[in-house]
């Protein structure tokens, strides 16, 4: 493409060469520039792009995008300066992908928690009305039938663009995707145009990067204010700051509720292990989901389905078929002695306390709760003693364990979190940093129709250490160990 026509909408600083120059694609991996490459100097948290500026010259990129000007230009390169390469990146991919998401109807999903859930559900919804859908989410990306692994939330916005083209030409008519707060921030999104977007919740979470809660809500905030006034967008009424996040906004507003008037308004009418009993805007529906936070989830998915047009009727009947995304509440019950093991991918304070609440409302008599719990290392330290604090609240037994170390010592982590037990909740906590010893030890301590919580990692396959990804699955563990008891 001309690079001219890639810089649609870009604010520019300057520019030093011809803007009719090719470019035979976009890189912000020096790694990856060759000749006729066009490489963004993206400012990150960990590396500056500016300092390889010139190993991507000397790659072949014929273009560089930049906020700083090298001191030392070639004649042979054209430079363009602007002020933020993020937003730039974003912008550029959307126009030389062909505008994909102008093609399709783009739904995006944010909050604390939530997010893989309603975008899932949204995927399985519209696959099984008869379109053609695209899913980007946290446990993995989807065009048709087509499963795509997911590295991240929310891809960058070079690869997001070039993914929603795949979709474009597969001929995908609806497209659901999580919008992460790092998504926002970092400008992943840019460019995009969204005929919906969904808040969840908000809670404390990824305060390691965004410092502050109210810098948090501010981002997650900002994704709303930018919307069209063609699109619609869907708030939690229920949630202190649902009506904040669509105070600015252009877009149609909605709301969705348990405890309110709304426009998508549910009340749970039975909540048991066989699903949720619920009636939905005076309709009574049963679905195959657990628990008050999935009653939101099925509501948000119900307005937004609604708002792209679809048969209330219709969609209530689909969705009552329907499972949710894998590793959250996911289940398994043990053969002989009924323990039910729940693998959930609860990895902030708010998320376990809902899971926890939802276990405590579905117990019938005087069955334990045994959570297995860790946090992740090089993350939010601050949540650590709090995630501690509430499995003790909820639950009979507690083990303390390894998420995804990462780089730090998962000693380290346990002890943070040791700092959430009280004198009173210490006799019934263990720590044990080997995650599968610690799963095996909350099987053996289990008695007839107990139930064991696996929280923190849900879906993930892997374990982080040291840099080294380990194949470790929470849910086949789970699995292995019940068949042990079973012997």
């Amino acid at each position: 493409m001309i690079l001219q026509d890639v810089l649609y909408k870009v604010a520019i600083r300057s520019v030093k060469g011809n803007t009719h120059t090719a470019i035979k694609d976009l890189q912000i991996d020096s790694r990856k520039v060759s000749g006729g490459s066009c490489f963004i100097a993206l400012k990150g948290s960990a590396t500056d792009g500016h300092a390889f500026i010139e190993k991507a010259i000397q790659s072949g990129a014929a273009v560089i995008i930049c906020e700083t000007l090298p001191e030392t230009l070639s004649d042979a390169v054209t430079y363009i300066q602007v002020d933020d390469s993020a937003a730039t990146a974003g912008l550029m991919s959307h126009n030389f992908y062909g505008e994909p998401s102008a093609k399709m109807k783009l739904v995006g999903v944010t909050g604390t928690n939530g997010k893989t859930t309603i975008a899932t559900l949204l995927f399985k919804l519209f696959s099984a009305l008869k379109y053609k859908c695209g899913l980007i989410s946290t446990v993995q990306n989807q065009i048709g039938n087509n499963i795509i692994p997911a590295t991240h939330t929310t891809p960058d916005a070079i690869s997001l663009n070039a993914l929603m083209k795949q979709m474009v030409d597969d001929g995908c008519e609806y497209v659901f995707m999580e919008v992460s707060s790092h998504a926002i921030h970092q400008h992943r999104i840019a460019g995009l145009q969204f005929a919906g977007a969904l808040f969840s919740n908000i809670t404390h979470d990824h305060l390691d990067y965004h410092k502050t809660f109210d810098e948090y809500i501010r981002v997650k905030k900002s994704w709303f204010d930018d919307l069209s006034a063609s699109a619609f967008a869907i708030s939690n009424a229920d949630d202190r700051r649902g009506a904040v996040m669509l105070q600015n906004t252009a877009a149609k507003k909605y709301f969705y509720s348990l405890k309110t008037i709304a426009d998508f308004k549910g009340k749970i009418l039975d909540n048991s292990l066989t699903g949720l009993h619920l009636l939905v805007n005076d309709v009574e529906v049963h679905f195959r989901l657990i628990g008050e936070f999935n009653a939101y989830n099925l509501l948000a998915v119900f307005g937004a389905a609604v708002c792209l047009g679809e048969d209330k009727s219709e969609v209530l009947q689909v969705l009552s078929s329907l499972d949710g995304a894998e590793g959250r509440f996911d289940y398994t019950i043990s053969n002989s002695s009924r323990v039910i093991g729940i693998v959930d991918y609860a990895h902030t304070p708010d998320a376990l306390l809902n899971v926890l609440a939802t276990i405590k409302k579905l117990k019938q008599g005087n069955e334990q709760v045994i959570t297995v719990v860790g946090c992740g290392g090089d993350r939010d330290k601050t949540k650590r003693p709090v995630m501690a604090e509430v499995a003790c609240e909820y639950s009979d037994k507690v083990i303390l364990t390894s998420d995804n170390p990462r780089s730090e010592d998962p000693l380290e982590i346990l002890n943070d979190m040791q700092a959430g037990v009280n004198a009173a909740a210490k006799k019934k906590v263990l720590s044990i940093a080997d995650r599968k010893e610690a799963i095996k030890t909350a099987v053996s301590l289990a008695q007839k129709e107990d139930i064991l919580l696996i929280a923190g990692k849900g879906h993930e396959k892997y374990q982080d250490i040291k840099g080294v990804k380990y194949d470790f699955d929470d849910k086949q563990v789970l699995k292995e160990m019940f068949e042990l008891l079973e012997k």
